[in-house]
């Protein structure tokens, strides 16, 4: 039984930098580079840009960011689990939201080398769809897509 009390909640510009701070934390860990971005155009990122196509939600626990995942119907964009949070279901409970507001169908990348998100999805119905996508890191991804059965 978790022993947290996570609460999830809409996203706000108080939290960004604790929220950037979790978010580059967690990527660095998964994908084994540093963030490519300064921590200032990170910030701009997640309280100007992301938000024109994405709905963000956050996980807190006493306050303390967690987790973070921002979506919209048809796509998941970001989901970042605290490093410290890991493995505690906080991101099932994000998917699981998402999912159920979703179209019915999302689709998702993530970095070939970060085998536990890869695990993650496909354990949540998940398929690949496709490989080698173009981005920042020059890391090869993989494109996932859910359809609700």
């Amino acid at each position: 039984m978790n022993r947290y009390q996570v609460i999830m909640t809409q996203y706000d510009p108080k939290y960004a930098e604790e929220t950037v701070k979790m978010w580059r934390d967690s990527k660095e860990q998964a994908i084994g580079q540093k963030e490519i971005h300064s921590f200032a155009d990170h910030v701009y990122f997640l309280n100007n840009i992301l938000p024109e196509q994405f709905q963000i939600n956050l996980a807190l626990i006493d306050e303390k960011v967690v987790g973070m995942i921002a979506f919209n119907q048809t796509e998941i964009s970001q989901l970042y689990i605290h490093i410290d949070y890991q493995g505690m279901g906080i991101g099932q409970t994000l998917l699981n939201k998402v999912k159920a507001k979703s179209s019915g169908n999302l689709t998702l990348y993530t970095f070939e080398v970060n085998e536990k998100a890869q695990r993650f999805y496909e354990k949540n119905g998940f398929k690949i769809i496709g490989r080698g996508h173009e981005n920042e890191e020059n890391l090869p991804d993989i494109q996932y897509e859910w359809i609700s059965k």
